[in-house]
C-alpha cells in the first residue's frame, strides 16, 4: 500500500500544478508560463482594460476582471442570460478603439431565441469601478436561429476604419445553408459598431449587405493584422482540414464544397479540395489541432517572434507558432505541447503574450508567455 501511494505522489509531482511556471523548448531558447490567475470556469476570452486589469469571459455566462495582482472580481453585473450548452454560451469580448471615451465594451453569446438558439453580439457600457454592464443592446443576431450546441463561431475583431468583425458557424447540421447569400450560416459578417452596415461593405448581388464572406465552417480565431489592416481567421474543419485563411471582401472559402478535412465517418466531403472561383487556404492542418484564439506578436518584448503569429490548439494542446513571409505560412513550431487546452492568445500592452486555458472546474487560467 505504502509503494502504491507512493507511486501515486511520484506520478502526481509531474503534472503542471498552478503558480509554477511550464518551460518549454522552443528554436530560440526556453519559454515559460506563469500563472496570473486562475479559478475561472471555462474562460473564452479576455481583453485588456486600463491600469492592468483584464476582462475575461466564461462560457457559462459570466464576465470577470482580472486585478494586476491576479485577484478575481464577483461577476460582472448586467450580463444577459447566455444557452450556455456545448460550445455556447458567453464568448468573446472585444473593448471599443475609443473605450477610454466611450466606455463601450461588445460581447458575442449563444442566445435562446424563437426557433432554437444562434449567436449574437451586444454592447454595453462598462461602469467606471468594473463592476456592472449598463445601456445593453443586442446590435447583430445570427439569422435563422438553429438547434443544439455546436458551431457558434463568435469571435469579434475591429478593424482600423472601426468597422466590427463577426464571425458565424454553420452550426454543424447547418452546412446546406452555408453557399446561399441569403442568411447568415457559416458567414463573417461586417458591420458597425450600432450594428448597422458599413458603406464600404462588398455588397455582392444577392448578399445581405452585412456579409464579408462565405464558405466558412467554424471561425473561432480572428485577429486584424497590427500593419496591414487585413483579417485573418482560424477555422476548425472536420476531421482534417483547420484552417489559416485571410478572408477578403465578397470571397467564397468553401465550405462545405471543398475542403482538406473528412467527414468523422472518413467519408469524403464535397468535391475535393479545390474548385474554381473558392479560395485556398494560407494554411491547414492534417491532422485537427482544434484551433481557437490568435494572435499576432509585434514589437520588441519576443524579438525572436515579432511579425509571427500564435494560434492556440484545444485538441492537441500546444501554442501553435507560424512564421510568417509575404503573407504566406513558411514555418510551425510547437510550443507547450501537451501541456494544456489553449483556448484564447493575446498580446498585453505590456508586450507580453496571455492564452487562456480551457478548462472547468473551475480550473481554468490566465498564464503569461515567459522568455
Amino acid at each position: 500500500m505504502k509503494r502504491r501511494h507512493l507511486l501515486a505522489a511520484f506520478a502526481a509531482s509531474l503534472l503542471p500544478r498552478p503558480g509554477l511556471a511550464q518551460s518549454t523548448s522552443t528554436s530560440s531558447g526556453k519559454a515559460s508560463l506563469n500563472e496570473v490567475a486562475k479559478g475561472l470556469d471555462h474562460p473564452w476570452s479576455l481583453a485588456f482594460l486600463p491600469n492592468d486589469h483584464m476582462l475575461v469571459t466564461e462560457r457559462p455566462g459570466r464576465l470577470r476582471v482580472v486585478s494586476p495582482e491576479g485577484s478575481l472580481s464577483k461577476p460582472v453585473s448586467g450580463v444577459p442570460e447566455v444557452d450556455a450548452v456545448g460550445q455556447g454560451g458567453l464568448l468573446d469580448v472585444v473593448l471599443h478603439p475609443q473605450f477610454d471615451t466611450t466606455r463601450l465594451i461588445f460581447l458575442s453569446f449563444a442566445e435562446l431565441r424563437e426557433g432554437g438558439n444562434g449567436s449574437s453580439v451586444l454592447r454595453a457600457k462598462l461602469s467606471d469601478d468594473y463592476s456592472s454592464l449598463d445601456d445593453v443592446q443586442v446590435i447583430f443576431r445570427q439569422q435563422p436561429a438553429g438547434q443544439g450546441g455546436n458551431h457558434f463561431g463568435c469571435r469579434l475583431a475591429f478593424d482600423k476604419q472601426g468597422a466590427l468583425f463577426v464571425t458565424l458557424g454553420d452550426r454543424l447540421r447547418m452546412r446546406t445553408s452555408v453557399q446561399s447569400t441569403d442568411n447568415h450560416i457559416g458567414k463573417i459578417i461586417r458591420i458597425t459598431e450600432d450594428g448597422g452596415v458599413p458603406a464600404d461593405n462588398p455588397k455582392p448581388s444577392g448578399w445581405l449587405p452585412e456579409i464579408w464572406s462565405i464558405g466558412h465552417r467554424n471561425v473561432q480565431g480572428a485577429a486584424v493584422h497590427p500593419e496591414t489592416g487585413e483579417l485573418w481567421t482560424v477555422e476548425h474543419g472536420a476531421r482534417g482540414g483547420d484552417e489559416v485563411n485571410r478572408p477578403q471582401a465578397g470571397r467564397n472559402y468553401g465550405w462545405p464544397v471543398i475542403s482538406f478535412g473528412r467527414e468523422y465517418s472518413g467519408e469524403r466531403i464535397g468535391e475535393g479540395t479545390a474548385k474554381a472561383g473558392m479560395e485556398q487556404p494560407v494554411h491547414y492542418w492534417d491532422p485537427s489541432i482544434a484551433p481557437s484564439g490568435m494572435a499576432f506578436c509585434m514589437g520588441s518584448r519576443y524579438p525572436q517572434w515579432t511579425g509571427n503569429l500564435f494560434v492556440g490548439a484545444l485538441v492537441k494542446q500546444h501554442l501553435a507558432r507560424l512564421v510568417l513571409e509575404g503573407g504566406k505560412v513558411v514555418g510551425e513550431e510547437k510550443l507547450f505541447d501537451g501541456y494544456a487546452r489553449f483556448r484564447d492568445v493575446r498580446q498585453g500592452p505590456d508586450g507580453y503574450l496571455y492564452v487562456l486555458t480551457d478548462e472547468g472546474g473551475p480550473e481554468g487560467r490566465v498564464l503569461r508567455v515567459m522568455t
